[in-house]
This record gives structure tokens, C-alpha cells and sequence, in this order.
């Protein structure tokens, strides 16, 4: 979750959630959206999508209005049975509800140090999962399938699919759409650049980027497992790994050891995407922010966010609490591993801000208009987000990456422009203010306005078509062919 995306950005927040969440949801065309990510007018905050150690939820804030202390998230033990190997010897099919409750793992003990009668959220025992080991087959654990291999992506040309997440009629919603598993962590030319730039984020900032609760050890490690597992079968030209132990990273040229460091540092360290995990807390049933790998926020670090319940997390966001404060929740406690699913949030931006917490001089460009502020210097971010359960800790996981493209972009992308000029022009006022897209606007409006009509005058739209959501969403008519000539494969 910025998740904006909860932005979720993304997350950035973690998905900001309808008011009519149902599972029938992702299989439609057309998903709404879950997680959002908005920003304030002079605060560029990336709406909460992210999750700080020292905080602790207040009693007022905190209280809940539904107990979800008995609810657990759909068990995955029958997939343990059917995975190709590391299967526990003592594992039995069944362990009662019942069972689990009364003797639930803390949301902050660590496993490694627990008592092997106690039991994950999704019905494994400490016991098994110490008996299971490393790297186990995540696809048969969590139900959903490896990636195909990409073998003709080369990543100094690699580009990004150029996401376009806009939506009319514009309001807070749901945006969900089911996976595509292949896309999960989506790597692009901008590899070595990113990576430098976020373990330099680290080095700087510490824990205001980077950090993990008490109790998130099992989660962090099942994390960096799956998507190590992904990028190695997504990328085998370029990820393997050998004994269970060595991460071989032929685009860094690097040989790592994945035990020597903690392993959201591991993730750091070869992985640009930011990672938020939530787990259910075992008094309450809700699901709060206990470890995360964070460089790509606005307004807002995980120095800020760790700790804190969904709600806590998404309080600027407007409309959370009124419209999407019960769904976000009970779609927390309700997700099943076996259907993850993605949404994008977006803005406007000058230059491309990647990591800007509250008070970077960054924000400064979000007070005023600049008269001097060229249209090449006019950015597109968008974070795109998915969200799923990791299947043995029952964490909730909300990763993202913030993509930047020049809005000159839009010249040749059919019907872009005209929407994008209707959400700026008559979205709702508050959400918006919230985006902060206003200090670009006397810029980008003329030139979105100037190439609808050129779109309208070659044919290439029809005139005064009804502006709605793309039945391309997100992406517009004609993109496969744009991105593959502009990489060259």
C-alpha cells in the first residue's frame, strides 16, 4: 500500500478503497481503483501510502468501530501439500479456526524465537515454517503463478509501459484490476541509476526510508524470497540464484550473499520498488504498518507512517474516513493470497521528484506558477501499485514504483489529452486541491488543449467525443506498438 495507492501514491497510501469492495470486482474490464495516492496543494503529499516506530495509535483515533479479532484471512495450509518440495513431514491438511485463534503468533514476536505451537494468521505453525526452510515454492503457496520468462528484454533500452491511470467521471474510488503476474516488479533502463539513487537515500536517511517493527522478521524474509523468486524466473538472463544462499545479479555485476544483511536491505540493494507490509495485529484485527523499503514518497517518509493502523495512515486523504475507511478495512481482513491485484495513481510534477519528504525544497514549486516554467520540464508520475497477502506470515504487502514520463508525451496518444484536460478543469475541488496539479497547469492545460485539436483535425479522434474513461485503461488505443518502437524489441 502508496501507497499514493493506497497512494497507495499508492500506496501512497495503501489502497484507498471503495465503498462497494466485492471480489467480483477483479475480474471486471474496468476495476475501480483501491489504493490512492493524492497530493496536498502545498504539501505535495503522496496520500498515505505509507506507514513510524515510536508511534503508537491513539485510543481515540484507534478505536475501532468493527472487531475483526476473531476474522482470519482465508488459510493457505491444503497449498502447503501441493508445493514440489520442503513439505513439513508432521503437516496435517486441517487445523481448526478455533485453533489458530487461540494460539496466534503476536503481530510482535519474532518466529525465529517463538514457540513452535504458535500460529501464523494463515494456519501455519512456527514448527513447520522452520522445518519448510528457504525459498519454498511460493507459487503453490500463494496460488498465484511464477512469471514467464522475458527473454528478449533488454534492460539498457528497457522503458516502462506507459501506464495512463486517468479516469472520468474523477472521484475517490476503487480502482482495482486483477494482477498480471508477469508485471509484478517491472524492471527498466533507469536500473543502475535508481538503485545507486536509493541506497544513497539510505545511506542518508536511515530509517526514515527503511526500517522494520518487532515481529515483521518472518514477513520481510517471505517477502524478499517471492520477489528474488520473481525477478529470477521473470529475468533469467540476468537474476539467478545458487544454493539457496547467492543472489548472482549480472546487470550490477554482483555476487550477494542474501543471509548478510536483513533482507528488505537485500531488496535495496537490487530491487527498485518500494515495499510496504502491513500484518494483522492480533488484538484487534486490524492491519497496521510494521516494516517497509520506502524512497519514492511525497510529503511523507516511513519514519512518519511505521506503526500506524490504515486509517491513521490515510487521515489526510479526502473522503477516507466517510467513504472508505470500513471497506479498506474489511478488504484487509478478507484478501486472499491467490488474487492480488494493481492500480495506478498519478500527478503532475516539475522535474522528476523522486524522494521528497514534508519540507523539502522541492515543495516550493507547489506555491506558485511559474511564468518562466517550460512544458519539456512537465512530468508525469505515476506510481503503479499492487497489493497482495504473503501466503505463510498473512502479510499484507503494498509495493510500488514511481514512473516518470514528459507530458509532451501526450501529443500522439489518442484521446489523452482531452481527458487529462477535463480532470484538471471540473474534477472535484478537494481532491484536486489534494493532487496539487495547479502549479503546472497554466503550462500543461494549453498545450493538452492544443494537441486534442491537432488529434481532432488529423482524424486520429473524432470531434467533441464524449470524454470518459478509456476503454484502453490505463493505457490508450495504439500503446503495445509506441513502446515497442521506442525500445527497439
Amino acid at each position: 500500500m502508496t501507497f499514493h495507492i493506497w497512494s497507495l501514491q499508492w500506496l501512497v497510501g495503501l489502497a484507498l478503497l471503495g465503498t462497494t469492495v466485492i471480489y467480483v470486482a477483479f475480474t471486471r474490464v474496468r476495476g475501480r481503483s483501491i489504493l490512492s495516492r493524492a497530493r496536498k496543494t502545498s504539501t505535495s503529499k503522496t496520500p498515505p501510502r505509507s506507514l513510524s516506530p515510536e508511534k503508537k495509535p491513539s485510543a481515540s483515533s484507534g478505536a475501532p468501530d468493527t472487531c475483526y479479532s476473531d476474522a482470519l484471512p482465508p488459510p493457505r495450509r491444503e497449498a502447503m501439500l501441493n508445493m514440489k518440495s520442503k513439505i513439513p513431514k508432521t503437516a496435517s491438511k486441517h487445523i481448526s479456526e478455533e485453533h489458530i485463534l487461540k494460539n496466534i503468533l503476536p503481530m510482535t514476536q519474532n518466529y525465529e524465537t517463538a514457540s513452535d505451537g504458535l500460529y501464523t494468521s494463515m494456519g501455519f505453525s512456527v514448527k513447520e515454517i522452520k522445518e519448510m526452510g528457504d525459498f519454498l515454492d511460493y507459487s503453490a503457496l500463494s496460488g498465484v503463478p511464477l512469471p514467464n520468462a522475458h527473454q528478449e528484454f533488454k534492460i539498457e533500452k528497457a522503458l516502462p509501459r506507459p501506464y495512463r491511470p486517468f479516469r472520468w467521471n474523477y472521484h475517490q474510488t476503487m480502482s482495482l484490476k486483477k494482477l498480471e503476474t508477469d508485471w509484478w516488479v517491472e524492471l527498466e533502463n533507469t536500473y543502475k541509476e535508481r538503485i545507486a539513487q536509493r541506497k544513497a537515500l539510505y545511506e542518508k536517511h536511515g530509517k526514515d526510508v527503511l526500517d522494520w517493527m518487532p515481529g515483521s522478521e518472518l514477513a520481510c524474509k517471505e517477502l524478499m524470497e517471492m520477489v528474488l523468486q520473481f525477478i529470477c524466473a521473470r529475468y533469467p538472463q540476468y537474476f539467478s540464484i545458487r544454493d539457496d544462499r547467492i543472489l548472482v545479479n549480472k546487470i550490477l555485476e554482483t555476487e550477494q550473499d542474501i543471509r548478510s544483511k536483513q533482507p528488505l536491505e537485500i531488496l535495496m540493494d537490487n530491487v527498485p520498488e518500494d515495499f510496504a507490509i502491513t500484518l494483522r495485529d492480533d488484538k484487534t484485527g486490524y492491519y497496521v504498518f510494521r516494516a517497509g523499503v520506502i524512497c519514492s514518497s511525497l510529503g511523507w517518509n516511513v519514519g512518519t507512517k511505521i506503526g500506524l493502523q490504515l486509517h491513521e495512515i490515510h487521515a489526510p486523504v479526502p473522503d477516507y474516513k466517510e467513504k472508505m475507511r470500513f471497506s479498506m478495512d474489511r478488504f484487509f481482513t478478507k484478501m486472499p493470497a491467490d488474487k492480488p491485484i494493481q492500480r495506478g495513481s498519478w500527478g503532475l510534477e516539475i522535474d522528476k521528484p523522486l524522494y521528497m519528504p514534508a519540507g523539502h525544497p522541492h515543495e516550493q514549486h507547489r506555491l506558485s506558477q511559474k511564468p518562466d516554467l517550460a512544458l519539456k520540464d512537465c512530468f508525469l508520475r505515476v506510481d503503479w501499485q499492487t497489493l497482495r497477502r504473503l501466503p505463510i506470515s498473512g502479510g499484507i504487502v503494498f509495493n510500488f514504483k514511481a514512473i516518470f514520463t514528459p507530458v509532451q508525451e501526450f501529443r500522439d496518444e489518442p484521446k489523452i489529452p482531452a481527458l487529462v484536460a477535463k480532470i484538471l478543469r471540473n474534477g472535484k475541488e478537494n481532491l484536486m486541491k489534494y493532487k496539487s496539479t495547479w502549479h503546472v497547469e497554466h503550462v500543461v492545460l494549453p498545450a493538452l488543449d492544443k494537441w486534442n485539436k491537432e488529434q481532432e483535425d488529423s482524424g486520429a479522434i473524432e470531434r467533441n467525443w464524449e470524454v470518459t474513461t478509456l476503454d484502453e485503461d490505463p493505457w490508450y488505443k495504439g500503446w503495445e506498438d509506441k513502446w515497442h518502437r521506442q525500445q527497439g524489441f
